[in-house]
């Protein structure tokens, strides 16, 4: 079923497929942007370091995050690949990574969600043809809870721990270049495994931990502000606004509020997900918002929880304002030129907006 967030790519080559699978994870998150946002505005506010502290509302971030968002991903990657059916028991399957785990299980999600469904898919292909009238329904049922059931136990067993042992790796990796006075080298790592909904395991699994012992020495570190620079996607979200698919421009305003003043970067990752080439522009913001904080010296107090320009200045010690400053400029200013040259300065855009209606009935 084609919808407007993931136009057809017509064609064979490797950027063509990298563009179809990017359109296909951004074809899971994107219609449940409205869910992302809510999530933000309901951590922006109600989190200890919000704007209206609130312990019984707070209450609502885990939860969102770690069951409701993933599940809503799972049943929307079902619906793309088997409809109502895949949908159902997308979500279904999806349980069973959310619970396996105990970090937000976005990247399982998109990966076990459409599984299932193809799997459900190949079931009622093999037994529309061989159940008797009259049992359609108890076959159907049947069936999807199997599926639904066995799967959610795949995930238990399976996806889980595997997309946990991903995660693990990546910050290990990162705490590699950390070591061995690689900062601005591990952008390269930092915001791809941020685009894939690692970015609180890296940050407070790995890099918080580093800063704070860091911190004790000197007082400041700049570990604090590796991943938690909001810069690289600020300069993304006003690419899309001015160069994006029109259809998706009125959307980057308030991604930009809830990223930039409320701190939510995954606001952001689906931008990226519906063109993966755009992770050279975060990365590429990244690594110059980091080399600007090595060269002025900044570094932060402890970590900027959530990563908004408030909890930025919030967690700068007296007289590190300049460099502070600096880095999220030049992070969102390479940014936004490298996504803007990648978005073509604009050309194409109506093009991109949605599929043809001939293509959208072919995949509806």
């Amino acid at each position: 079923m084609a919808t407007p967030y993931t136009p057809t790519v017509q064609g064979t080559g490797i950027r063509a497929t990298i563009q179809r699978f990017g359109g296909h994870l951004a074809g899971m998150i994107m219609p449940n942007i409205g869910a992302f946002i809510a999530w933000g505005l309901i951590t922006a506010l109600f989190i200890p370091t919000g704007w209206l502290p609130n312990e019984t509302l707070a209450a609502l971030v885990g939860p969102i995050i770690t069951v409701l968002l993933p599940v809503l991903i799972g049943y929307t990657g079902g619906r793309m690949v088997h409809g109502q059916r895949g949908a159902v028991v997308g979500a279904v399957a999806t349980m069973g990574v959310v619970v396996g785990v105990d970090i937000p299980m976005f990247l399982g999600a998109m990966i076990i969600g459409p599984l299932a469904a193809y799997v459900i898919k190949l079931v009622d292909k093999f037994t529309q043809q061989r159940t008797r009238a009259g049992f359609e329904m108890l076959v159907d049922n049947f069936t999807a809870g199997i599926i639904g059931g066995g799967m959610a136990i795949v995930g238990v067993w399976g996806i889980g721990p595997v997309v946990k042992v991903i995660t693990d790796a990546a910050g290990e990796a990162v705490e590699y270049l950390v070591s061995h006075s690689l900062l601005p080298l591990a952008s390269v790592l930092i915001e791809p495994a941020k685009v894939l909904f690692l970015n609180n395991a890296i940050n407070h699994g790995v890099l918080g931990p580093l800063g704070v012992a860091e911190a004790v020495k000197h007082g400041q570190s700049v570990l604090f502000m590796l991943e938690s620079n909001p810069g690289p996607g600020l300069g993304l979200l006003i690419a899309y606004m001015l160069f994006g698919p029109r259809s998706l421009r009125p959307s980057t305003p308030p991604a930009m509020i809830i990223h930039f003043l409320g701190g939510i970067h995954e606001i952001y990752f689906p931008y990226v997900l519906m063109k993966p080439r755009l992770i050279l522009a975060v990365i590429a913001g990244g690594a110059s918002g980091i080399l600007t904080f090595l060269v002025t010296g900044a570094g932060l107090v402890a970590t900027p929880s959530p990563g908004s320009i408030f909890a930025y200045l919030a967690v700068t010690p007296k007289g590190g304002w300049f460099g502070v400053i600096l880095g999220i400029i030049v992070a969102t200013g390479v940014s936004f030129i490298v996504a803007s040259a990648l978005l073509g300065f604009g050309r194409g855009a109506k093009d991109e907006e949605t599929p043809s209606t001939e293509t959208a009935a072919q995949e509806a």
